[in-house]
């Protein structure tokens, strides 16, 4: 068998979907317009940079919905989903994710962002298998703003994958496969890209096509 790992934001969608879910927030009405937003496009830029404080972010980032009324927040889930997602899924990604099913791979969607915000996604693409941030919830099922576990950035990724990999009852190493591909566009997955055996930069940023271009690794753009 072999396993196929995407990266979601800006590889799979051209946006960034917890960016974007903050400026829902922002349209709104939800937060604070011009604060929320200078500090969502701050978040993001030191993201972009590669030196994101992410317990900070998640913090700030599930703060505008964790204390409303689930209801509530799971409905403006669905118009975002409505109005800004589902139209950000390219035939080219979606192609691309069904060729590797149809191909009998073992697919999953590793993303840094948050469970809340990319379920809906990863089942628009259908992709069963999630690997996403856990937010921590209280006694009451609420989001506390921390973050549970092992988060799914940098080298936790690779954590992350090895442990769904034995919850599957496969080895945490890739001796259980023949081939591993990982598609990303971020230098923050250079960990999960380096563990893959085929690894593929995604509509890469600069600082990540440098890497492939030195190394001899594809590049595949998608949102030409």
């Amino acid at each position: 068998m072999n396993l196929t790992l995407f990266d979601l934001d800006g590889t799979l969608i051209e946006t960034d979907s917890d960016h974007a879910f903050g400026d829902f927030l922002v349209q709104h009405q939800w937060v604070d317009p011009i604060e929320f937003k200078r500090r969502n496009d701050a978040f993001y830029a030191e993201y972009q940079a590669g030196h994101l404080d992410l317990p900070a972010y998640v913090a700030f980032a599930t703060s505008g919905w964790r204390d409303r009324p689930l209801a509530e927040s799971l409905a403006l889930r669905e118009r975002f989903m409505a109005e800004v997602m589902r139209p950000a899924l390219s035939p080219a990604s979606r192609a691309l994710v069904r060729r590797h099913q149809q191909a009998g791979d073992l697919v999953a969607i590793v993303t840094a962002t948050n469970e809340f915000v990319t379920e809906p996604i990863a089942q628009a693409f259908d992709v069963s298998h999630l690997i996403a941030l856990q937010l921590e919830r209280d006694a009451q099922g609420r989001a506390t703003g921390a973050i549970r576990g092992t988060p799914t950035f940098k080298e936790g990724k690779i954590r992350r994958v090895q442990d769904w990999l034995l919850g599957l009852g496969h080895a945490a190493g890739r001796e259980s496969f023949k081939r591993i591909t990982v598609y990303s566009d971020s230098i923050n997955d250079l960990p999960l890209l380096e563990w893959a055996t085929h690894p593929v930069a995604t509509n890469p940023a600069p600082s990540l096509a440098d890497v492939a271009q030195q190394r001899g690794w594809p590049i595949l753009q998608l949102f030409k």
